[in-house]
């Protein structure tokens, strides 16, 4: 019974779009200045084997990309993050989504109302946990990034893309060598 109460309010925490907010994680310095020849030249070769994964990754980003975890809410680096630029997956460097298309759904997560390009987001019906989600994967590695909602900015495209903070890397705009970035 209390296996089922904690499992409860877990997803309860997880899925509902909390109103209030926690002091936030600002950027540090470092990952503010990422480039886009840093993203597309170092480590962000996808490894080949799990054992490279796990090696490569920190154990919550692990969890997150390989093995469809989730951060805590408001616990990542960019769910209050308003710089321009662009976000990459952690996993491979595969351009995700701008920052133009990011907005605060006050669910503790990143949140967009569309990616780059569709070709490089791929979305899969998830039933675990009792429910019925569409998972959002980056296309190129395959890495878990979060899930994708249909109470997004009706103004917009009507979606809410809920990403984990861990499966993404921010490249300011200043930063961007655009003659790098891969479309």
């Amino acid at each position: 019974m209390f296996n089922k109460i904690l499992l409860f309010l877990g997803l309860f925490l997880a899925f509902s779009n909390c109103s209030s907010k926690i002091n936030g994680n600002k950027l540090d310095e470092k990952s503010e200045t990422t480039s886009m020849n840093n993203i597309n030249n170092n480590s962000l070769r996808q490894p080949e084997t799990e054992e490279q994964w796990k090696e490569r990754l920190t154990p919550e980003e692990y969890n997150v990309l390989r093995k469809k975890g989730t951060e805590k809410p408001f616990s990542g680096k960019y769910y209050d993050h308003n710089s321009s630029g662009i976000y990459v997956c952690k996993g491979c460097g595969t351009e995700l989504f701008k920052s133009d298309a990011k907005f605060d759904a006050h669910c503790g997560w990143p949140s967009f109302y569309e990616g780059i390009d569709k070709s490089k987001i791929k979305e899969t019906i998830d039933r675990s946990h009792g429910m019925i989600r569409t998972e959002v994967t980056c296309a190129t590695c395959g890495g878990h990034l979060g899930h994708v909602f249909d109470d997004g900015p009706q103004d917009k495209t009507g979606l809410r893309y809920c990403i984990n903070s861990v499966s993404l890397e921010f490249v300011a705009k200043e930063n961007l060598d655009t003659t790098q970035i891969k479309r």
